[in-house]
This record gives structure tokens, C-alpha cells and sequence, in this order.
């Protein structure tokens, strides 16, 4: 908003920080910045690889614990719920905890629950270990985001906690691929096991590297969850739950529709969730550009783009390159709106920053839940591998409500600031000189 009264307008239009000034502390050197931030992007790295190795080695699941793959997907669910319930309720139980002894607790949960999901003798059981592995997701990335963003100067806060994140979308070139690989090569198993190795190493890292901070001693699980009080934090909520979901009713069944719609042996299985990858990168660096530009407009564009994307790679993928083409640009699409999610949800979160960045995973889960739900219910009804895509365009689409909604509060706000600031500037212009 343009400044209309001198000081009073900038009180006015003045954004609440990105950060809780209790973190406004000098910042150290340059390299054990840099250090830091990677150790906590290695655990966005290991939560990466055991969220989305899941969906690639689906077969290898079901037959290892004797359930059908539809049957299977519900194991995905399970880790989603897991962030849905862990993330807001770490976030607001823990704030004002030390910030690295957090960290390495939630790491080290992290750790158990993989090696429960590794040794899992059958189904039921695989199902809580996933659940618990699933718990301290988002708190992860909520301490991690505020603990990057107060190593670096104010005006580079936003690079580095899209760093942390970056980490996640690493993992998808990189940490799913090789697991999946491992996973189909040695038994799925191992795939886990690989997990607890990366989750020991942020430990590790976290412990050496990452600088002790103090928690927020002020802060109260009331206050904390009061954010969820606030009608933009919900509708936000709404559309990563709804719209996002139709990724991953596509995601969660990637396995079969390669090899059984497009035709593909399951060795290309890896090269396609790479190419995914690929564009979960591009998307992510992408986002930060486009929320430069224009947030709100952006968050638009892309679940936009999404639903149409979704469409089309349930039309290409019977033909293998069409198929692989949709999947890279679903890919782009979907990390793109993820991050611009994670920004306007901090934005909208006021004082509550660690559950604000927590709460962008708390949806995006239950979007990864619902998803793979809805995407089980049409294959069990017989419509085949190509209609969970068709589902996810539909659930990108009823993700567009939730946004038009928050267009409207949005310009409402909007218009009661400027009517604000314009009357308090023309009060300014009356009162006679000193």
C-alpha cells in the first residue's frame, strides 16, 4: 500500500516481522552460516527421502506385507496424518523449548520412527510406525525455518529459510531416486534403513554445527494457536489441503502407471521420479521469484496451472513421453504453490512463526493423505491407473473455492487500510503548526 500520511501510514502498512525479534541476534561468520543451514537442510533432505520413497516402492510394500496396492496406499496416509497431527501441536507445546536441543529431539524421533517402519512385521504395524515416523515432521522444519532465518542479516531471511526447504525438494532428485533403487534392488527395507543412516547424520551435524538458541520464553499454547483464529491462515490452510491434494493422487500411484499404463519396465521407475525431482527444484527456486513478484497472484497461477496439468497428464499418460513430460511439470507446478504456501501462510500467521511455517505441512500431509485416498477409491472401483490424475485436476480445482474467498477478505482488508490510512492522513493535515 503506497504511503498516503507520512508517519502515521507506515504505522499503517507496516508488515509484522518475518521472524520474532528475540532472534534478531548478530549473525556469526559467513561459513558457519552456510554450514548450519546445510545441516538443517540435511534433515529436510531425510524427511524428504521416507515421505516420497513410500510411493515409489508401493509394490514392493504391498507384496512384502500381503496387502493390494490400493490397500497399500494407506501407508502413505498414515505418514500424512502423522505431520497433521505432530506439526501444530509440537509447534505450540515446544516454542518455548531451546531451539538445537528441539531440533536434535525431533530428529531423533524422526530416527526411531524410520527404524519402526524398517522393522515392521506386517501391515497394522507399518501403519503406526509410519504414523509415528510422521509426528515430528513439520515441527522439524518450523524450528529449522526460524533458526535459519536468525544466522543471516533481516533482508536475507527469506533465502535461507528457502534453503532448509530446499532440502526437501533435493531429495527428490537425489534421496528418492537412490532409495527406490536400493529399495527394489535389496528389498524395501532398506530404503528405511537408509533413512535412519541420514536422520543420525543431522544429529550429528546439528550438534556440531548449529548454534544454541534460546526459545521464546513468553510464548503460551494459547497464543500459539490463536493463528488458527485468523480466516486467511484457514483459507490458506484449505486450498494446500484441497488443491495440493491433487498432486499427490497422482504421485502416491506413480509406480503402476508407469509400468502398467505407460508400458515402462520398473528400472525406469527411478529415472521418472528424477525427472519429478528435477522439477520439484526448478519449482521451488522458481516460487521465490514469483513470491517477489506478486504473491497472492501467484498462489493463483500456480494451483491454476496445476489442475490443468493434472488433466493432461491423465489424457498422455498411455504414451510414455507425454507421460514423463506431465509428470515434470505437475512437478514444477506443485512445488511452486508449496513454497508460495509456506511464504503466505508466515505471512498470515502474525507472532505465531513457528506454527505458521509448521502449518504449511500440516496441509500439504493431509493434502498427501487425501490424495492418496481418493486416488485408492478409484482404482478399487476398476477405473485404472489414469483416473487418480483426473481426481487430483478435480481436487486442484475445488481448491480454487477456498482461494476466491480469500481474494474477497483479501481486497476488503485491503480497501479498509487505504479508507484507514487516508483518514488518519487528512486528521494529520488538520492539526494546526506547532
Amino acid at each position: 500500500m503506497p504511503a498516503t500520511g507520512g508517519h502515521l501510514a507506515v504505522r499503517v502498512s507496516a508488515a509484522p516481522p518475518s521472524v520474532p525479534s528475540s532472534v534478531d541476534a548478530p549473525s556469526p561468520s559467513t561459513v558457519r552460516t552456510v554450514v548450519a543451514i546445510v545441516a538443517l537442510a540435511l534433515g529436510g533432505f531425510a524427511i524428504g527421502t521416507t515421505e516420497f520413497v513410500t510411493m515409489g516402492l508401493l509394490p514392493d510394500i504391498a507384496d512384502g506385507v500381503g496387502v493390494d496396492i490400493p490397500t497399500a496406499g494407506h501407508v502413505i496416509s498414515a505418514y500424512a496424518v502423522g505431520v497433521v497431527i505432530g506439526a501444530p501441536v509440537i509447534a505450540a507445546l515446544s516454542a518455548r523449548l531451546p531451539r538445537r536441543a528441539l531440533l536434535v529431539g525431533l530428529m531423533g524421533a524422526f530416527l526411531v520412527g524410520n527404524v519402526l517402519t524398517a522393522l515392521a512385521p506386517g501391515y497394522r504395524t507399518l501403519l503406526v510406525a509410519r504414523l509415528l515416523a510422521g509426528l515430528p515432521h513439520g515441527a522439524y522444519f518450523g524450528v529449522a525455518s526460524l533458526v535459519a532465518a536468525s544466522l543471516v542479516a533481516p533482508r536475507l531471511r527469506g533465502r535461507a529459510v528457502s534453503s532448509v526447504m530446499l532440502g526437501l525438494s533435493v531429495a527428490l532428485v537425489a534421496g528418492v531416486p537412490a532409495a527406490t533403487w536400493l529399495g527394489q534392488a535389496a528389498g524395501w527395507r532398506t530404503a528405511y534403513w537408509l533413512v535412519v543412516v541420514l536422520a543420525a547424520a543431522t544429529v550429528a551435524a546439528v550438534l556440531a554445527v548449529v548454534p544454541s538458541q534460546p526459545g521464546r520464553p513468553e510464548a503460551t499454547v494459547r497464543g500459539e494457536l490463536g493463528a488458527l483464529r485468523r480466516p486467511q491462515v484457514l483459507l490458506t490452510l484449505g486450498i494446500g489441503v484441497v488443491g495440493f491434494g491433487g498432486l499427490f493422487a497422482l504421485y502416491s500411484y506413480i509406480a503402476p502407471v508407469v509400468t502398467d499404463v505407460a508400458g515402462l519396465s520398473r528400472g525406469t521407475l527411478p529415472v521418472v521420479l528424477l525427472v519429478y525431482g528435477i522439477g520439484g527444484v526448478i519449482g521451488t527456486a522458481l516460487a521465490g521469484r514469483l513470491g517477489d513478484w506478486s504473491l497472492f497472484r501467484s498462489v493463483a497461477g500456480s494451483l491454476v496451472a496445476l489442475m490443468a496439468l493434472l488433466a493432461a497428464t491423465a489424457l498422455a499418460a498411455p504414451w510414455a513421453p507425454g507421460l514423463v513430460a506431465g509428470v515434470f511439470l505437475v512437478s514444477v507446478s506443485g512445488s511452486t504453490l508449496a513454497i508460495l504456501l509456506q511464504l503466505r501462510l508466515m505471512e498470515t500467521a502474525g507472532e505465531a512463526q513457528m506454527l505458521g511455517a509448521a502449518l504449511n505441512h500440516s496441509a500439504l500431509n493431509l493434502a498427501n493423505a487425501l490424495g492418496a485416498w481418493f486416488g485408492g477409491l478409484v482404482i478399487a472401483a476398476g477405473l485404472g491407473y489414469r483416473a487418480p490424475s483426473a481426481v487430483g485436476a478435480g481436487l486442484a480445482a475445488a481448491g480454487l473455492l477456498p482461494l476466491a474467498v480469500s481474494a474477497v477478505l483479501r481486497h476488503r482488508a485491503g480497501e479498509a487500510a487505504a479508507r484507514t490510512a487516508a483518514f488518519g492522513a487528512a486528521a494529520i493535515q488538520r492539526v494546526p503548526a506547532a
